[in-house]
């Protein structure tokens, strides 16, 4: 059973581990955050958390029964009732519908817990399996490119006001 929790101090030592485990995985995508990150990981982690406090962001780990972090979903930049999604899955957890499910379940926190009404993801055109996601989860492309780390990709929308129809089980609930 997966659980999508909003970010807390606790859960560094997952993250962490999911970080380092999944890096050399990443960098095929994205460029890698270097060794700094590592170095800095609990300073950067309590940022997060002050930053999260504030409201103007909401980070999220998807995890296992065992506290294993397969995820990250994250709502950053909030204001005016939109804000922009960023997601990564573990190597091991592609492939299995995990980054849909986590999408699926953070569009819900976003419309439910956060009163979003609309967001919008980016992905870099050679990435197909966040293309994909977004596409299954409802998100359309705008039609407007975006440079993403040097490449090239496409801006997303979701709405998420409660006539728009849901691609994914989780907003398939009436208001």
């Amino acid at each position: 059973m997966l659980h999508l929790q909003r970010l807390r101090a606790d859960h560094a030592a997952a993250i962490l581990r999911f970080e380092r485990e999944n890096r050399e995985f990443f960098t095929r995508s994205i460029p890698d955050r270097g060794d700094s990150y590592f170095a800095e990981f609990a300073d950067r982690h309590a940022a997060l958390l002050d930053e999260q406090e504030t409201g103007v962001c909401h980070f999220h780990v998807l995890v296992d029964d065992t506290g294993a972090v397969l995820g990250r979903f994250n709502l950053v930049d909030v204001a005016d009732g939109q804000a922009e999604l960023g997601f990564r899955v573990a190597e091991r957890a592609t492939g299995r519908g995990t980054a849909t499910d986590g999408v699926g379940r953070i569009l819900v926190a976003a419309r439910d817990e956060y009163g979003l009404r609309r967001l919008v993801a980016d992905a870099a055109l050679d990435n197909a399996g966040s293309r994909g996601v977004l596409r299954r989860t409802g998100f359309v492309p705008t039609g407007e490119q975006v440079t993403l780390n040097g490449r090239p990709g496409l801006r997303h929308v979701r709405d998420l006001n409660h006539h728009a129809a849901p691609n994914h089980p989780a907003l398939n609930t009436q208001p």
